[in-house]
Formats: C-alpha cells, structure tokens, sequence
C-alpha cells in the first residue's frame, strides 16, 4: 500500500506541460541528425526519446553518465551531440574489457568530446564524488540482478558520483503485476525492488511515468522479454536460431512494458 501510494504521488509530480517536452531545440535537432542509424530512429515510437528525457530533467550543460550503453547506443547517439552542443559532457560507463572496442562511440568529430569510464562488477568511483548531474540507466538492472551484489553496488556507484540534488534516471522491463521472477531470469523487474535498491542506497523516488507503457505486453513470453522487439528471440540461450518460430504475435506487442522513473538524490 505504501509503495502504490509513493508512485501515485510520483505518477501526478510527472505531469508536465506538453510544451516543456518541445522546448528544447538542442535535443530535437539531435534526436533529427542524420547521424543516428536508421535501427535506432526506427525505435523512437516505442522508446518516446524526448518525452523521457524531458521527464528525467535532461538540461544543456550537464555532465551526463550513461550507463552500459550497449552496442546499439540508442541513448548515445542522441545524448553524447547533446552534451557537445550545450557545453555538457557525455560519459560512458562501459566494462573495462569494451576500453578496447570503442570505436561507434570515437567516430568523426561529433562524439569527439565523449569521455569514458569503467563500469562493472568490481570496479571503483564512477567519477569524482558529487560530479555528475544526471546518470542514466535502460533497460540494465535485471542483468546486475543475476550477479550477487551487483545491483546493490551499481546504486551506491551511482549515488557517490551524483552532485546533491542529480538524478538517476531509470527505465526497466516492468514485471507488475505479475510476481517477479527469481533474479528477473526472464528479463522484467518489479517496481518494488527498484525502488528498493534505489531508496537503500539513499535516493528518493521523485517522480514516475508511463511514458513508456505497453498495455499489450503480457510479459509471459517464451524466452522472456528477449521474445520481443528488437531482440526477437526464437530459441533458447545459445542455441542455434528456429526458423520455424512464429515471431507474428510477439511482433504485434512491440516493444516491452516498461517502468519509467526519477530518482533524486538528496540535497
């Protein structure tokens, strides 16, 4: 009851003007470059890029930490012109061992600014304490989850680096309302234990939204969220692809149910 309560108040706190999610011409020129590839611009229906970054409080001149990019970079190809247009500044945290694999996020002058640090099962700060204004996580947690005490040390990581008053901004496959599956092994993660692993590490929930909500999501897929858009996976882990498999169904869901939300820490 508490926690519905909490993400009630969240839910109402997110409401905002149509116009601030407009307002800033930085972003919708770099959510509009040419330099974004045509996989990741197809996704911005489902992935609603300037609504959820005006709900996470993206402003020019920030110091950004986005965590695990991944190899697509969805999040970085919008945010690394971002920082360089606004004076910000754009960090990737990535495994030590991605150091040396790095060249999307090197490539030509406009991702000549972006700057880099390790993020991982062992590794130390993120950054110099109360340093960054913003950190950035999608769609990462229910893999700390299947790591013992990753989870819990990525939001002491990121609670050290963030100045008082920074946000954690954290988008994550929704398990609600069905139970959550032992270390979310299918890939979504109850609001609940963000929230707790958040709250833990000394962060307020400030806000919430359903920006990106999929009502069609029935989230008891064959091999879990991965079943689904951009993934589709047809046959387990590591096993060779089925051709076979009838991807139609998981197709007309899109992409999953997501949890959206604002975490601030304390000034």
């Amino acid at each position: 009851m508490a926690l519905r309560m909490m993400l009630l108040a969240a839910a109402l706190a997110s409401v905002m003007p149509v116009s601030a999610m407009g307002a800033d011409l930085a972003l919708d020129t770099a959510m509009a470059a040419p330099s974004r590839t045509r996989e990741n611009v197809r996704r911005d229906g489902a992935r609603h890029p300037g609504a959820t970054l005006a709900f996470w409080g993206l402003k020019p001149g920030q110091t950004v930490i986005e965590v695990a990019p991944g190899v697509g970079g969805y999040w970085f190809e919008i945010l690394a012109p971002y920082a360089k247009a606004t004076g910000g500044r754009y960090i990737a945290a990535i495994r030590e061992i991605d150091l040396k694999d790095r060249a999307k996020f090197t490539s030509g002058d406009l991702y000549s600014k972006v700057s880099f640090t390790v993020f991982s099962q062992t590794s130390g700060p993120l950054g110099p304490a109360n340093s960054a204004d913003l950190v950035i996580t999608a769609r990462n947690i229910h893999n700390w989850m299947w790591v013992p005490g990753m989870a819990e040390k990525s939001m002491q990581d990121f609670f050290h680096v963030l100045k008082p008053g920074g946000i954690l901004a954290v988008e994550e496959h929704r398990a609600d309302p069905r139970p959550q599956v032992p270390e979310a092994r299918d890939g979504y993660v109850a609001i609940a234990t963000v929230v707790g692993l958040a709250q833990k590490a000394g962060f307020v929930l400030e806000a919430s939204s359903e920006i990106n909500a999929n009502s069609g999501d029935t989230k008891d897929h064959p091999f879990g969220v991965w079943t689904l858009p951009p993934i589709r996976r047809d046959a387990p882990s590591g096993q060779p692809s089925n051709p076979s498999f009838d991807h139609a169904k998981y197709d007309a869901i899109g992409e999953s149910d997501r949890m959206t939300l604002r975490f601030r820490k304390p000034r």
